[in-house]
């Protein structure tokens, strides 16, 4: 009798510890910046500036209806960086996260093409890490800083490129 109630214990220690790697590997970390384009160029440049305090959304859509399933949003710290928790796997669905709104009201103009960016919230694709990270996002400059035209040679473009 004994041996059948350690038996039973040890087997409800394993359950419970499948269970809980299980809703461990189910959550992830969504890290990434958001950036002001100072030379509205459309790219991160040694001028571009990080903005804290930036709100920004993570938004889940279904893979087959394109239905919004899940939102959670986030602020960026001091340094213009984001965490954002999310504690579900996601694996039928498209992830972005978006742009919602600049701290900065002198660069607060959605940069097209980094506006958003892909996440991959599943757990069964290979990646041993559940921490996430996202392409940097940036909003355009109102106007471009004066020592814009010498950054972008450092890049090999010209000031009429843009």
């Amino acid at each position: 009798m004994a041996k059948m109630i350690t038996l039973f214990v040890v087997c409800l220690v394993l359950f419970a510890s499948i269970n809980v790697s299980a809703n461990i590997m189910d959550t992830f970390l969504v890290v990434g910046k958001v950036y002001c384009d100072t030379c509205r160029c459309g790219f991160e440049t040694s001028a571009s500036k990080y903005l804290p305090g930036s709100r920004v959304r993570i938004e889940c859509k279904n893979r087959d209806t394109n239905d919004l399933a899940y939102t959670v949003e986030g602020f960026t710290n001091s340094k213009g960086e984001y965490k954002i928790l999310v504690n579900s796997d996601r694996r039928d669905e498209f992830c972005d996260v978006v742009l919602i709104r600049s701290s900065d009201p002198m660069c607060a103009e959605p940069n097209t093409g980094r506006d958003r960016a892909r996440v991959v919230l599943a757990s069964n694709n290979g990646m041993v890490s559940n921490t996430r990270f996202a392409n940097s996002m940036g909003f355009l400059s109102n106007e471009p800083l004066a020592s814009c035209t010498k950054i972008l040679q450092q890049y090999e473009f010209s000031e009429d490129q843009f």
